[in-house]
C-alpha cells in the first residue's frame, strides 16, 4: 500500500506538473498575442500621425512644384509682380506731415493791458487768435519764437527793454495749437537765470515743448525730438546774443549762442538719434531790414551742408525772403532744403513799417520709402496785427488778411471799415514783395 501510494502520489505530481506547464505555456501564449496586438495598434497609430503631419499640417513641396509647373506664362508673371508688391509693402510707406511756423511772440505792455480782465484780476489773450487759430491747430506740428519771458507776477510784468509777460499768454498759445517755442533769443535773460528757468516751468505746464534755453548742462546736451506721425523731427535753436546781459559764468549752458562748433555737435547728436528731419531756429539778422545779410546766408549754407533740412529765422521783427533749395552735399547726394530768413512778428504792438504784417508759413514734408526727405509744398497765410482804436478793450486781433479783404469786398463783413481795408491791401502787397 505504501508503494502504491507513493507511486500514486508520484504519478499525481507528474500530472500536476504537466498541467501546470501546459497552463503556463497557454498563459504565455495569450500574453504574447496581446503584446503583438498592442504593437500592431501602436504602429498603425504612429503611421496615422505621420500621414496627418506630412499631408495636412506641412504642405507637400513637391505638390507646389507640380502646381507651379502647370502655371501659364502670364500667371508666372503675375506671381512675380505680386512678390515684388509684397516686398514693397513690407517696407515703410511714405509719410507726409504738415508744419506751420510763426514769427516772434512779443508782448508789449499795451498788449497785456488790453488782455487784462479786471473782474477776475487775470488775463485772457485768446481773442487775439480767433481768426487764425484753425491754421495753427490743423498743422501736424507748429513752431514759434518767444521774444519775452514768463518770470512770474512777483517779478512785475514789464515792457521793452526787459520783457516779462503774464503766464496766461503761454496757456493761450497752447490752446491756439502751438506745439514748440524756440526760446534762444536776445530777451532770454531779461529777468536773469531764475526768470529763464521760470519761463521753462510755465511752458512745461502749458504743454509747449521748447529748445534753446536750459536749466542744466544735461538738458542742454539733449536734443528736442518730436515724433510727428512716425517721423522723428529734431528742433535746434540758437541766438546771436542776449542784449548785452551776460550769461552767468557758471551757467554758460543756459542759452544756446550761435557757435558753429556747438551747432555741429548738436546736429551730430540729432543724427545719432536717427532724426529724420532737422530744423534749426535761428535768432539772427538785423532788425527792421527786409533782406538777409551775408552772415545769414553763410550760416545757412553751413547749416545745410552739415545736415539741417529747414531753417526758421527770426529777430528782425519784419519779414525776410524765403527759399527752397536743392543742396548738393559733399558725398554727391542732393537733398531738399528750405530757409526763411525771418518770419517777422507774430504778435506785437510795434508801429514801424512792416512790423505788423507777417505770415503763417505752411510746409508739407514727406519722408519717402528710402528715408529721404522731400519738401513738397510751400505756402503761407498773410496775417496782420490789427488794433481797433474804436474799442476800449480787446482792441488787438490777428487778421487773416486775404479773408478779411474778401469778406469786406463781398459785404460779408464790413466791420474793419474802408481805412483798414486799404491798409490790409497795402500790407498784402508788402508781404508779397518781400517773400516772393
Amino acid at each position: 500500500m505504501k508503494n502504491y501510494n507513493l507511486r500514486k502520489n508520484s504519478e499525481y505530481n507528474k500530472y500536476r506538473q504537466t498541467k501546470n506547464n501546459l497552463g503556463s505555456k497557454n498563459s504565455n501564449n495569450k500574453k504574447s498575442k496581446i503584446l503583438y496586438v498592442r504593437i500592431f495598434l501602436l504602429i498603425i497609430i504612429l503611421a496615422f500621425i505621420f500621414c496627418l503631419i506630412k499631408f495636412v499640417f506641412v504642405p507637400d513641396k513637391t505638390v507646389d512644384v507640380a502646381n507651379t509647373n502647370l502655371l501659364t506664362n502670364s500667371e508666372v508673371a503675375q506671381n512675380s509682380v505680386n512678390n515684388v508688391n509684397s516686398d514693397t509693402t513690407s517696407q515703410q510707406e511714405p509719410i507726409t506731415f504738415s508744419l506751420s511756423a510763426i514769427g516772434d511772440v512779443m508782448c508789449h505792455n499795451t498788449q497785456y493791458m488790453d488782455a487784462y480782465v479786471s473782474s477776475t484780476d487775470s488775463y485772457d489773450f485768446s481773442y487775439v487768435f480767433d481768426d487764425i487759430q484753425n491754421y495753427i491747430e490743423s498743422a501736424d506740428i507748429s513752431i514759434g519764437s518767444l521774444e519775452t519771458t514768463f518770470a512770474g507776477k512777483d517779478r512785475g510784468y514789464s515792457n521793452y527793454p526787459t520783457f516779462n509777460s503774464p503766464e496766461q499768454l503761454a496757456y493761450d498759445l497752447s490752446e491756439m495749437g502751438l506745439d514748440v517755442l524756440s526760446t534762444a533769443g536776445n530777451h532770454a535773460l531779461d529777468k536773469g537765470f531764475s526768470g529763464l528757468c521760470n519761463t521753462l516751468d510755465v511752458l512745461d505746464d502749458a504743454n509747449i515743448s521748447h529748445c534753446g534755453t536750459y536749466r542744466t548742462q544735461e538738458d542742454r546736451d539733449s536734443v528736442l525730438i518730436k515724433d510727428v506721425k512716425g517721423v522723428k523731427v529734431a528742433i535746434l535753436s540758437y541766438t546771436y546774443g542776449t542784449n548785452g546781459i551776460p550769461v552767468p559764468y557758471d551757467k554758460d549752458f543756459c542759452v544756446n549762442l550761435i557757435d558753429r562748433d556747438l551747432i555741429k555737435q548738436d546736429i551730430e547728436n540729432a543724427k545719432s538719434q536717427n532724426a529724420d528731419v532737422i530744423i534749426s531756429c535761428m535768432h539772427w539778422g538785423i532788425e527792421y531790414q527786409t533782406t538777409q545779410n551775408q552772415d545769414q546766408e553763410d550760416l545757412a549754407n553751413f547749416l545745410f551742408q552739415n545736415g539741417v533740412d529747414i531753417i526758421l529765422g527770426n529777430h528782425p521783427h519784419v519779414l525776410q525772403p524765403m527759399e527752397k533749395r536743392s543742396i548738393a552735399l559733399e558725398d554727391g547726394t542732393v537733398k531738399d532744403c528750405f530757409v526763411i530768413y525771418a518770419l517777422g512778428n507774430f504778435i506785437c504792438d510795434q508801429n514801424s513799417e512792416n512790423t505788423r504784417n507777417s505770415i503763417i508759413l505752411n510746409l508739407d514734408i514727406t519722408k519717402n520709402k528710402n528715408g529721404k526727405i522731400s519738401i513738397d509744398k510751400v505756402d503761407y497765410v498773410p496775417i496782420y496785427m490789427y488794433k481797433n482804436l474804436n474799442l476800449s478793450i480787446r482792441k488787438m486781433k490777428l487778421l487773416d488778411i486775404e479773408k478779411s479783404i474778401s469778406d469786406y469786398e463781398s459785404g460779408v463783413n464790413t466791420s474793419i471799415g474802408n481805412s483798414t481795408y486799404n491798409v490790409l491791401k497795402n500790407e498784402l502787397e508788402n508781404i508779397k514783395e518781400i517773400i516772393e
